[in-house]
């Protein structure tokens, strides 16, 4: 968490210029819709995958 910790504004604008350059703007459009597609999937994957509430298993009746 300390790397994060003391990201700005300045540096942020830097990151997106590097990314501007590496992509290229005509890229970054569909960048950014399969990023939020790939955010979408996760979010359902996640969603689905909650556990399930385990029921009492019953005892069976001795004879």
């Amino acid at each position: 968490m300390g790397l994060l910790h003391n990201l700005t504004g300045r540096h942020a604008l830097i990151i997106l210029a590097v990314v501007l350059l590496l992509f290229g703007a005509a890229k970054l459009p569909a960048l950014a819709r399969s990023v939020g597609q790939s955010m979408k999937i996760v979010k359902a994957e996640l969603k689905d995958d909650q556990p399930v509430q385990a029921e009492p298993h019953a005892v069976p009746a001795r004879d």
